[in-house]
């Protein structure tokens, strides 16, 4: 097997110009770079990427942690990072944040341990000391998307949560719905919070009272146990806001289970543009988030901290409001 020695034999160069060659460090003239590969293809020589890791301290990855890997919207994101990484030259680690705050820093310290050179979070689940805690103390760059930290606003890629609810929730009043209840995420969610902040502020300026908070975990099953429970307490409601398209799927099959039409008799709108809303009978209202762009813009801010280069914070990311059929005006004065 050919060894670098070999290949500065047969390149007439030394090791530390093969080095400069194989890692892009230094200046060496292209006729001695080509020179190198040269040697590098006749010998059939591979370098050692560990080797390299350990001399260079810098193994070319980024490590991505997620809360969930099931569902369109967290698919988008990962393939988003995934490419704009490879087209910087880097491999891309991703790991499942478990559901949980523990169970993401967990994966946060695998990672660490795998020596990558800086690692993006998208978590539901971390409180923000822990998320400063962690920006102050861990050896690599954390940058987090959609969660932003006090002191660290330049390594936070994050969404107008609470815009966003508030365009969702006046679409339902111009609708001259008048009573509305809401199927939130979890109550330890930061994102939740906000969005359901945004619904009540929303209606607090239009005077007007909610008729029913029920908390959910994103998961269908969590929309529809909801929606039942919204029903079973008798109230009189002609809309439902809900935090994500997955819970408005399980909210629109409890209705229909209870013989009442979508929109005829209750709108339902739904939040983060799932790609099955357009074809669900009604098809779905929703808020679109640039989960994608988004992404794009981590791993951008990655790369350019790991360049030396100074960053600045992003723009709030904005949502845009998809209308379907799934909201109409009610059939009788609410």
């Amino acid at each position: 097997m050919a060894t670098i020695n070999d290949v500065c034999k047969l390149a007439g160069v030394s090791k530390a110009t093969v080095s400069r060659v194989l890692n892009n460090t230094g200046q060496v003239k292209k006729s001695t770079a080509d020179a190198v590969y040269h040697a590098m293809d006749t010998l059939g020589y591979k370098p050692n990427s560990l080797a390299r890791a350990l001399a260079t301290n810098c193994t070319n990855t980024l490590g991505l942690v997620v809360s969930a890997f099931e569902g369109a919207y967290f698919s988008g994101l990962m393939r988003t990072a995934s490419e704009t990484s490879a087209c910087a030259g880097k491999q891309l680690l991703i790991m499942d944040g478990g559901h949980s705050a523990e169970s993401e820093e967990l994966a946060i310290n695998s990672l660490v341990e795998r020596k990558v050179d800086a690692i993006i979070l998208y978590t539901r689940k971390m409180p923000t000391a822990t998320l400063k805690s962690l920006m102050e103390k861990l050896p690599v760059p954390l940058i987090v998307i959609n969660q932003m930290v006090d002191g660290f606003k330049e390594r936070c890629i994050c969404f107008d949560q609470y815009k966003a609810a508030c365009q969702a929730t006046e679409f339902l009043i111009a609708k001259a719905h008048r009573n509305i209840a809401c199927i939130s995420g979890p109550e330890d969610s930061v994102n939740s919070s906000l969005r359901l902040q945004g619904f009540k502020d929303t209606l607090a300026t239009h005077q007007l009272d909610h008729c029913g908070i029920y908390h959910g975990d994103y998961y269908t099953e969590s929309g529809y146990r909801a929606c039942q429970d919204l029903l079973a307490r008798g109230h009189a409601f002609s809309a439902i806001f809900t935090a994500n398209d997955s819970m408005a799927m399980g909210a629109i099959r409890a209705l229909h289970e209870a013989g009442i039409k979508v929109p005829e008799e209750v709108s339902v709108m739904g939040f983060d543009n799932d790609p099955a809303g357009p074809f669900l009978i009604p098809s779905l209202s929703s808020v679109m988030l640039p989960v994608e762009a988004m992404a794009q813009a981590a791993v951008e801010q990655t790369l350019l901290l790991l360049k030396g280069e100074k960053i600045s914070a992003t723009e709030l990311f904005s949502g845009s409001l998809i209308v379907r059929e799934s909201v109409d005006q009610p059939q009788k004065p609410s």
